[in-house]
């Protein structure tokens, strides 16, 4: 007999509509982060074509959007992440938490671009989902989500800049999820994909940093965090490689 799935307790705060915060546990039990989760299937290959030129191969055979499942262990709101590598690199995605009603959020599925060359899955598992602290109701933009905008930057240079419109809605992500897998009910959350960056190609960098802003209530979300390669501690000539073969 399959286990209940343990919550992990998350304490976020709601942008409330008039601008009061209101604090906001969650209790996690998944957490999925989706790939080509665009309305138009076009739409998605350039970020494909971005990351085809990083050796990255995407399994076509599977439906798009494609589902990741991630270990809820690999959330975090901190300021800085440590990863084992130099080339990793963040990308802002809308997520959605399930809760007595559903939130919106900002976050970054930072994925290590080598390891992405073997696995996908096990390369976004590598390093952490981040998220802001701070989440709206859906139904408080829900009626203007469409003029909603996702942007990041990688040590200041404008990396990415979106419309919303350019993703499945929320409600669709959710549906979706639904069809394709067991999770139902509260506790889970899903980073909802990104988009092909403002040049076409990854960059890589210290910091990054992303929001979600609402020009009709005039507010934003954000996420920011610094990254750390730990392995440089390591002296040269005493580091474990990342992968077999690595020099």
């Amino acid at each position: 007999m399959a286990m209940a799935d343990t919550p992990t307790r998350r304490e976020f705060v709601v942008v409330e509509r008039d601008g009061a915060l209101t604090p906001r546990p969650f209790d996690l039990t998944r957490m999925f982060n989706l790939g080509s989760a665009t309305r138009d299937a076009a739409a998605a290959v350039a970020h494909q074509d971005e990351v085809a030129e990083a050796g990255v191969r995407i399994a076509f055979d599977v439906p798009a959007p494609r589902i990741y499942p991630i270990g809820t262990w690999a959330l975090t709101s901190d300021e800085r992440i440590d990863v084992q590598g130099s080339r990793t690199s963040g990308e802002v995605e809308i997520v959605l938490l399930v809760d007595d009603e559903l939130y919106i959020g900002v976050g970054s599925d930072h994925t290590d671009r080598d390891i992405e060359r073997y696995s996908i899955l096990w390369s976004k598992q590598s390093c952490p989902n981040v998220i802001g602290n701070r989440l709206w109701r859906w139904r408080d933009v829900r009626e203007h989500w469409d003029e909603c905008r996702l942007s990041s930057t990688i040590d200041g240079r404008v990396y990415q800049d979106v419309p919303v419109s350019v993703f499945l809605p929320p409600e669709r992500i959710l549906e979706v999820v639904a069809e394709r897998t067991t999770a139902t009910g509260p506790g889970m959350m899903i980073f909802c994909g990104t988009y092909v960056s403002v040049t076409g190609h990854l960059d890589f960098g210290t910091r990054f940093e992303c929001r979600l802003a609402d020009p009709v209530l005039g507010r934003e979300l954000n996420a920011g965090y610094d990254v750390v390669e730990i392995r440089a501690a390591v002296r040269p000539g005493f580091r474990v490689p990342v992968q077999a073969g690595e020099r």
